[in-house]
């Protein structure tokens, strides 16, 4: 087959994360069908190394681009593809069939705002493409409930393809030549990168996206909760919430809390940082803390287990059963049971070491190998159905 693959979000926080596992995934698994990777020209340069099967072609405008819905679809039509594949639910209206769409999360419909005439718009767009879909994948139960009980797609075109950490997490090397500089050679790459963002005390990590569902504003009101016990134990008293994500400028939600919880000597915002930065901040935590009100999968936990950080987050939506029992859940509506678990994780070095080695292991049952594997098999069940 000639499948197509719309990688052109690559550069998102999900999604892309999404892109650069499961297209290096399927390059290893997959050398018989050929692959054509719509990219935009400025990312030529992203996901080197592919199997000779793997091309790319260039489509200048992004999916927000006004009339994605009509040259999009006809870029898509010259290519003669068998397949397409849109790995996110942003589906264009004269979409070539047959294509499979990978839905993360119904978030856009559920935290979009108001119930304008532009949000009754986008929900039909959605529910549209969708509908349309030869296979959807959802990444979690949850999210396939939410697509199969709110969308409404028939359940037989449903397909669960958990995501998985990036392998990168479990290996806590860093560059060949920080390597071969001796044993000691990981710390002192960690505590490089750590003193270049002037991180020279215990902290609290958050890692994601900056979005109202992200809950993040109840994290630093319980940060701050917790702060009153444990401010007062020697070991604690420099401790600090840093928070990595993008955007924080168009949520000022998230500002107010701090300043509203009088702990804007304790909170740090760092915005984006790179991947190898990314993982010395996770391996470097304390604990991990993603009280997220909703989450089609919720990737970062994985991640944070996999670099041996025990991790505190939501009884809700998809991560009970993507964290298991290998981590501390909590309410996410209320700021003092997450205060709680933090006080409880924190003040317990003993548990601390009991979480890290279960997340550890459990993050070790997702692999982007076995994604890959049962995607190219919808791929192939898709594909026949042209």
């Amino acid at each position: 087959m000639r499948i197509v693959i719309d990688i052109r979000r690559i550069r998102d926080f999900g999604v892309g994360t999404y892109i650069r596992n499961l297209v290096p995934a399927l390059s290893l698994v997959d050398r018989e069908n050929e692959y054509l990777l719509v990219r935009m020209p400025a990312d030529a340069h992203e996901l080197p190394g592919l199997g000779p099967n793997f091309r790319n072609v260039f489509f200048e405008k992004t999916d927000a681009d006004r009339l994605d819905d009509l040259t999009f679809p006809r870029f898509l039509r010259s290519l003669r593809a068998d397949l397409y594949h849109i790995p996110v639910s942003h589906v264009p209206l004269l979409m070539p069939r047959p294509y499979v769409v990978t839905t993360h999360d119904l978030s856009s419909l559920f935290y979009s705002g108001g119930l304008t005439l532009e949000q009754v718009v986008r929900r039909w767009h959605f529910r549209r493409g969708l509908l349309r879909a030869a296979r959807v994948l959802v990444v979690s139960a949850a999210t396939r409930r939410d697509v199969e009980n709110l969308i409404g797609v028939p359940p037989e075109r449903i397909r669960l393809v958990p995501n998985a950490p990036n392998p990168a997490f479990f290996t806590h090397r860093h560059p060949a030549d920080a390597r071969a500089a001796g044993p000691d050679a990981a710390a002192r790459e960690n505590r490089r990168i750590l003193e270049r963002y002037q991180v020279n005390y215990p902290f609290v990590l958050y890692a994601g996206s900056i979005r109202p569902q992200k809950n993040i504003p109840r994290l630093v009101e319980a940060f701050a909760v917790a702060m009153e016990e444990l401010g007062n134990l020697e070991e604690f008293r420099d401790l600090r919430l840093l928070i990595i994500g993008d955007e924080i400028s168009k949520h000022p939600a998230v500002r107010r809390a701090v300043i509203q919880s009088r702990v804007e000597d304790r909170v740090r915002f760092l915005g984006f940082v790179p991947f190898d930065t990314l993982r010395v901040f996770y391996e470097t935590a304390i604990v991990f803390a993603f009280p997220s009100l909703y989450e089609g999968f919720g990737l970062p936990p994985l991640e944070a287990m996999a670099s041996g950080t025990p991790v505190i987050t939501s009884a809700s939506s998809s991560l009970p059963e993507v964290v298991g029992n290998a981590a501390m859940l909590v309410n996410p509506e209320n700021v003092f049971d997450i205060a709680r678990g933090l006080k409880e994780v924190l003040k317990n070095p003993e548990l601390r070491r009991e979480m890290a080695a279960a997340g550890k292991a459990h993050a070790a049952r997702f692999s982007w190998d076995r994604t890959a594997r049962e995607v190219l098999a919808i791929y192939e069940e898709a594909g026949r159905k042209r």
